[in-house]
């Protein structure tokens, strides 16, 4: 095999390997984005009604969707262009390290330690709190405009900005590996249809982070006291403080971590 023929297979396997990550990082958004998640199942829906029409000659359906679908596209980015802009938001923000990946064990027990304590106290005496943890997705946009901090993580501190006279207590905190990196941050919040009238805007902004990224965002009612996380397109509501801190636990370990352990389970299970 000469020097020639590898390095043709190797650059074919390079554009492969782009074109599929491509399509990934396309797609890994666009599960977050429940608006595109909708734009995609219409698309699906008129591509199949089209199929049906060629197979069953329709000719004047057929005609109406090859209109719809040549002219479609440049309808879809003209209406939804903010949140294709998202997307490309989202990617371009995606870390190849995500800052909680770098922390020791005993370093990420300190920081559920921590937010539990800070937790208990805010729900006893009902105060309200918005937490998000940054993962792989840089928050930055959302840090820049908030007051900056860069400070070690206590419960303490997150009892302090989330007292009623605190002027950062309407805010969130950004959390960056161990470090509070800033409080009085805003957040979109979330337009999604099926989602309670009954939550109020902590917990609607918490979605919306959670639909833009991959963020963990930690409520704290202020009406109730009850305790929420939401993350990956979802809000998990009412939660005891053991389910809030094994959800949250859980949410921290590094991927690589999760499947590890799921690889040793699997090798115990066979071993019986």
């Amino acid at each position: 095999m000469t020097l020639t023929t590898l390095w043709g297979i190797l650059t074919k396997v390079i554009d492969i390997a782009v074109v599929w990550l491509m399509f990934y990082f396309v797609l890994k958004n666009i599960k977050n984005n429940v608006k595109l998640v909708l734009i995609v199942k219409g698309i699906v829906f008129l591509i199949a009604i089209k199929v049906i029409s060629n197979l069953l000659n329709l000719y004047t359906v057929g005609v109406v969707l090859e209109y719809i679908l040549e002219w479609g596209p440049l309808a879809i980015i003209v209406i939804f262009q903010p949140e294709i802009r998202n997307v490309l938001e989202s990617i371009g923000r995606t870390q190849l390290l995500g800052r909680h990946k770098i922390l020791t064990v005993d370093e990420r027990e300190r920081v559920v330690y921590e937010i539990m304590d800070a937790v208990e106290y805010l729900k006893k005496n009902r105060f309200g709190a918005l937490i998000v943890i940054e993962r792989d997705m840089s928050l930055q946009e959302y840090i820049d405009p908030a007051t900056k901090i860069y400070a070690d993580l206590t419960s303490p501190l997150l009892g302090s900005i989330f007292f009623p006279n605190s002027p950062l207590h309407d805010g969130g905190v950004i959390i960056q590996g161990d470090r509070l990196t800033c409080a009085g941050a805003v957040f979109k919040t979330s337009m999604n249809p099926n989602v309670s009238k009954r939550l109020g805007t902590r917990h609607r902004a918490a979605l919306g982070i959670a639909e833009e990224s991959d963020a963990l965002a930690l409520v704290v009612s202020e009406e109730t006291g009850r305790l929420s996380i939401a993350f990956d397109n979802e809000i998990h509501y009412n939660l005891s403080l053991d389910e809030f801190r094994m959800m949250l636990v859980e949410e921290l370990k590094p991927k690589a971590e999760i499947f590890y352990n799921a690889d040793e389970e699997e090798e115990g299970e066979s071993h019986e």
